[in-house]
């Protein structure tokens, strides 16, 4: 049975479910995205998710025409009659139907489009064994250019970083600023352990503030781990305990080299496993909109 994809109100199957090419998400990736999870039948981190892209849609002057409480009901809608209980969800508002010019005038009504499908991003022998990764030469877009908080569909800065990173052979690339400073990786936040010390980089560097990355934030004030968010250069990079990485999509999954630099005995660190082991119970045990019955 194909997925039933919706689009501006209505189901279509995938085969068929179709936008226009004057549609400006498409010509000019004029739109904003989230990518949500859901676990066990709940939408983990809803309001958290629509709050961002409510915000992210009001940053690029783009008004969403369904209230938060109409879009939080199409999605669900969206898992029931895909009979997802556990899914990726692709949450997508673009510009909508325009002509070949830039003019957002020209485009009266978004496109809203609901994908909800499975999602398997790394092997599960990368969570157990840990991620090779390296550092890129692509940098991050300023944020005088393009603000990181705005999540919008224009990706191309994160995809040239992750050819970028296929082409020196690993899965994630991390991705520095103008200034030399460490900011995210193509697709997910970066944390690191350096003298017991659990560090990320701060947002106005050019961070996303990742959903995932606040839960990690979350935990380590619960257990009063030491915590910063400060720069982080190159160096500190090569001295590092542990690292890991988080994302929607990713979650928390540990690195063990970075540039052929093996980290601590090559093993996720204690940390690491902690954030793991936390994340996965928050997953199950915390409420979120129910969408199938038991």
């Amino acid at each position: 049975m194909e997925l039933q994809i919706y689009i501006n109100g209505k189901f279509f199957p995938q085969s068929k479910a179709l936008i226009s090419v004057f549609d400006h998400g498409f010509l000019y990736g004029d739109g904003v995205f989230e990518g949500i999870r859901s676990y066990a039948g709940r939408v983990f981190r809803f309001e958290a998710h629509l709050e961002r892209l409510y915000k992210s849609a009001g940053r690029i002057a783009l008004k969403i025409p369904l209230s938060k409480e109409e879009l939080k009901e199409a999605v669900l809608v969206t898992l029931r009659k895909n009979n997802l209980k556990d899914a990726y969800i692709r949450l997508i508002v673009s510009r909508g139907t325009g002509d070949l010019g830039l003019d957002p005038r020209k485009c009266p009504k978004p496109t809203i489009v609901i994908i909800t499908h499975k999602i398997s991003l790394y092997p599960e022998s990368f969570y157990k064994q840990g991620l090779e990764i390296a550092t890129l030469s692509t940098e991050r877009n300023s944020p005088r250019a393009l603000d990181p908080q705005i999540k919008s569909m224009n990706y191309l800065n994160n995809i040239l970083g992750k050819i970028e990173a296929i082409d020196k052979k690993v899965e994630e690339g991390i991705m520095f600023n103008r200034q030399g400073l460490v900011t995210e990786c193509t697709g997910d936040n970066i944390f690191i352990v350096i003298q017991g010390k659990l560090l990320t980089p701060p947002l106005y560097l050019g961070v996303l503030e990742g959903i995932t990355r606040d839960i990690v934030m979350e935990i380590a004030r619960k257990f009063e781990l030491p915590l910063a968010e400060e720069e982080i250069g190159r160096e500190e990079l090569y001295r590092v305990q542990e690292c890991f990485l988080t994302g929607t999509a990713a979650e928390i999954i540990p690195v063990v080299k970075i540039d052929d630099r093996m980290i601590g005995d090559g093993q996720p660190g204690k940390t690491t496993l902690k954030m793991i082991e936390e994340f996965h119970k928050i997953t199950r045990r915390e409420g979120g909109e129910i969408y199938v019955k038991k």
